[in-house]
């Protein structure tokens, strides 16, 4: 099977930085797009940044210009650079990834298991 798991999350202040990791491990063969997803408390999950397998990049409208989605092929990893944070980008952060294994030829989507983001004002 394959498994991601999401790192760098923790407490920063209102202006401050993190770099989120997401490594995927395990059966695969080849990984399409790769996102991130946050979830606040008490609201939806909610699409922030998306790569594909050829690096283009979407973002959500309220963060452009502060964040940054990029991947390592190499290492299966996927990164989400978060510059200007505001108290608002408060959530829960996961990562999932279109991953098609060795062992089957469909691909499917798997998820993180998520990473607290904190940010005080």
């Amino acid at each position: 099977q394959v498994q991601l798991v999401e790192s760098g999350g923790g407490l920063v202040q209102a202006g401050g930085s993190l770099r989120l990791s997401c490594a995927a491990s395990g059966s695969i063969f080849s990984i399409n797009g790769m996102r991130w997803y946050r979830q606040a408390s008490g609201k939806q999950r909610e699409l922030v940044a998306v790569i594909t397998s050829g690096s283009s990049t979407n973002y959500a409208d309220s963060v452009k210009g502060r964040f940054a989605i990029s991947r390592d092929n190499a290492k299966n990893t996927v990164y989400l650079q978060m510059d200007g944070l505001k108290a608002e980008d408060t959530a829960v952060y996961y990562c999932n990834a279109d991953v098609r294994t060795t062992t089957l030829p469909t691909v499917y989507r798997f998820w993180g298991q998520g990473t607290q983001v904190t940010v005080s004002s």
